[in-house]
């Protein structure tokens, strides 16, 4: 039987332990005298029982899930000839075979890979039935045993919070232990690239060219993996995004919230909004065959011969434009959240309404406008559709803004696209670059909620 199917029926056994313990419930507060002899409330009877039908048997259908393959091909594996498995050094490959004749995908006249094929389908038959017994029985017994122990002195409600703050600490385990992963992965590939290639040259190199030799004899494939060009991409990309995206954001957030009427902001705020629902990919192609062509003849009109059909300008400014939406958003949740009082009291003393915006609403505001702003950042510096197809892939060290340059997430892409071996420095360099992104987003963090707890303790 298929897992879906099994989960319905779960659900069917999940549901119907949950009505039968609440009306059981009620039938004993009725002989009793009423809901007041009860310690809790029905519906807390009711989701104790389902809780007992269906966390222990989900709980045995995922550990069954997890080993069941591993069982099956090992039992599978173990009932071939030494001779067959001595041919075939690649047991996955040798197994994967297998799997598809049994699943009728390949034909062999082999007898020993038929005779295998027919004890895995055996096996799989086997495993179905005992997992849906095995399941389907366990929650029947939690059923029954929910609907039994309904009583009046049974602390249901009690239980079931204490089931629902272990699955909230299961949650923020989950999360935490997730993130420490990918931390941990991210840190490890980093260590093996600074094991080949130093540091030093890494964060203070001005080459970026990561090559390798595919042959002891080629020459112009050694390497280069000195990163500044790539941050120095990437830090004007995201300052040309930040100088579009955060004057137009805060001034249109500082609008709608101080001083459009509600018609006005009922058509303005999602019409703006609406940009944060456009794929990058369009933004991409507005930048690639609008922008960046526009701006490129416009500068060789004023006089800038060297402008480049892709360059950081032309990918900032869309990007800033993409980017408007978090931080208009934001700001104008923050302000409008800001308390009435605040205003009162600043216009009752004579202040007029731009002082008040500008001397108590933002700087009340400030730690939410500046979580906006951080958040903006964020965007700028992990976008990578637009930079592709608006500023190119060529790492170079430049100031000028119509010159072609690429950022450290185009970097990490490139690097990672087809087949890839993971001991060379030239994939390996994608992990130390992921490092440093991570490495600058802490300490944006660090930065914003110092900037935070100071106006918090001015304002609370």
């Amino acid at each position: 039987m298929q897992t879906s199917t099994l989960m319905v029926i779960v659900l069917a056994l999940t549901l119907s332990a949950y009505f039968l313990a609440k009306k059981r419930s009620r039938d004993i507060a009725t002989v009793a005298g009423g809901l007041n002899k009860l310690h809790s409330r029905p519906n807390y009877y009711g989701s104790y029982a389902a809780i007992l039908a269906a966390v222990p048997s989900v709980l045995l259908l995922i550990i069954w899930q997890a080993f069941e393959p591993s069982t099956v091909k090992s039992l599978v594996m173990a009932q071939l000839p030494q001779s067959v498995l001595d041919t075939n050094e690649n047991t996955q490959l040798l197994f994967g075979q297998i799997v598809h004749i049994a699943n009728g995908l390949l034909q062999t006249d082999e007898p020993a890979l038929l005779a295998a094929a027919a004890y895995y389908h055996h096996l799989e038959s086997i495993g179905r039935t005992l997992r849906f017994v095995a399941v389907a029985a366990l929650s029947l017994v939690g059923l029954s045993f929910g609907w039994r122990t309904v009583r009046p002195k049974l602390k249901a409600r009690h239980h079931v919070e204490k089931c629902l703050q272990f699955f909230l600490m299961f949650c923020s385990t989950l999360a935490i232990l997730t993130t420490l992963g990918i931390v941990l992965s991210v840190l490890f590939e980093a260590i093996r690239f600074f094991q080949i290639i130093p540091i030093t040259d890494f964060l203070f190199g001005t080459q970026w060219s990561p090559q390798i030799a595919l042959r002891a004899d080629q020459q112009g494939a050694t390497g280069a993996f000195g990163a500044i060009p790539l941050f120095t991409g990437t830090l004007m990309i995201s300052f040309i995004a930040m100088c579009i995206a955060a004057p137009i954001g805060l001034m249109s957030a500082i609008y709608l919230a101080e001083y459009a009427s509600p018609t006005v902001r009922n058509i303005v705020k999602p019409v703006l909004e609406v940009l944060a629902g456009i794929p990058t990919v369009v933004y991409g192609f507005f930048a690639a065959l609008t922008a960046a062509p526009f701006i490129r003849d416009l500068a060789h009109a004023i006089g800038f011969s060297g402008a480049s059909s892709e360059s950081a300008l032309a990918a900032g400014m869309v990007m800033g434009v993409m980017i408007i939406p978090f931080v208009s958003s934001l700001s104008d949740d923050v302000i409008t959240a800001v308390p009435q009082s605040l205003r009162d009291g600043s216009l009752g003393l004579g202040a007029t309404q731009s002082e008040t915006i500008i001397n108590v609403v933002i700087p009340a505001a400030l730690p939410g406008i500046v979580g906006g702003l951080l958040l903006a950042v964020s965007r700028a510096i992990g976008e990578t559709m637009i930079v592709v197809m608006a500023a190119g892939l060529s790492a170079k060290l430049t100031a000028n803004p119509l010159d072609s340059v690429t950022t450290v997430t185009v970097q990490i892409v490139t690097l990672l696209v087809g087949d890839q071996e993971f001991d060379s420095p030239k994939t390996l360099a994608a992990f130390a670059l992921g490092l440093t992104l991570f490495v600058v987003t802490l300490a944006l963090n660090f930065v914003a909620l110092r900037i935070v707890k100071k106006y918090r303790e001015q304002y609370d």
